[in-house]
């Protein structure tokens, strides 16, 4: 016969376990409503912004750092936009720093991890930058051919434009010094409250063959000049694909914990019942087996 105390015990561990879970459902659908707007209403300025860009670099033609003023790499265009021979590539990995939240974290290392197995099978070092605790950790203790930088946990919790300037301009040093050949981003594209979608972003070297010739603009003047424009709008765009990149993944986060925290609080709720049930039937089976001594001991005595 179960134990009647053990029941009710787990009956109040699992209450107290849903109170956790409500109560982390209903902060992550107040958080996501918000994310949604954000990400939304960043994606027409990140779009429009990226064919932008690959319109002037297909109309640009050559450019050079001769009489460039530059204080920095991302203010160095010309190197980052320069087209070599792809030794090691550097993969900004996008992941949030607590967990129950599905399996969000799960599929985007999963999805970074079989990027640097195709790496791998070409010959090519991948160079992850870990943005997240999530990311930070699944990578410190795993070993493989590539190389981890400093995580960026703080951002994945905030995503502003500073700290995607931060990113992007360490990812740039490492691109001109030659350290990483091409810079892809794992993040997840947010669709709606229910769903998400995994994807990889290319970010340099900027692929124009997208560009359709339909889509150039027959006439393209660059004011003050070529290079005036381009580095200003080189960083720009490297910095808002990175924001981008964090915005779609704090909302896809958000939405995935709050469908998950839904999930358990719904499990927590059907184990109670269960348990309640049990707990019946075990008190309804101790109340008949005292029943059936004292008869037992009346008729003995009767007897």
């Amino acid at each position: 016969m179960p134990n009647l105390k053990d029941i009710k015990s787990r009956i109040s561990s699992v209450q107290n376990t849903k109170k956790i879970t409500k109560a982390m459902k209903m902060v992550a659908a107040a958080k996501v409503k918000k994310a949604e707007s954000t990400v939304k209403a960043a994606r027409p300025f990140s779009d429009e912004l990226m064919q932008m860009f690959r319109k002037m670099l297909a109309q640009a033609g050559e450019y050079s750092v001769v009489g460039l003023n530059v204080s920095r790499a991302l203010d160095n265009y010309p190197e980052l936009l320069k087209q070599r021979r792809v030794n090691s590539e550097g993969l900004l990995v996008i992941t949030s720093n607590k967990g129950l939240a599905g399996a969000y974290n799960a599929n985007v290392i999963k999805a970074a991890l079989k990027r640097v197995k195709e790496n791998d099978s070409q010959g090519v070092h991948t160079v992850i930058y870990p943005v997240g605790q999530k990311a930070v950790s699944a990578f410190k203790h795993r070993s493989g051919n590539f190389e981890v930088k400093q995580g960026y946990i703080s951002i994945a919790n905030n995503p502003t434009a500073t700290g995607a300037n931060l990113i992007a301009e360490d990812i740039a040093d490492d691109f001109v010094s030659g350290a990483i050949d091409r810079i892809d981003i794992i993040t997840t594209h947010f669709n709606n409250m229910m769903s998400y979608t995994v994807q990889s972003w290319d970010v340099l070297p900027v692929n124009i063959e997208k560009v359709q010739e339909h889509e150039l603009d027959p006439v393209m003047e660059f004011e003050p000049s070529v290079h005036a424009v381009l580095q200003q709008l080189v960083p720009m765009y490297i910095s808002n694909s990175i924001y981008q990149a964090l915005l779609e993944a704090n909302a896809s986060e958000l939405a995935a914990r709050m469908t998950a925290m839904s999930a358990a609080s719904n499990n927590a709720e059907e184990m109670i019942n269960t348990l309640t049930i049990d707990y019946n039937k075990a008190r309804q089976a101790a109340i008949t087996q005292e029943l059936v001594e004292i008869v037992s001991g009346a008729q003995g005595v009767q007897g």
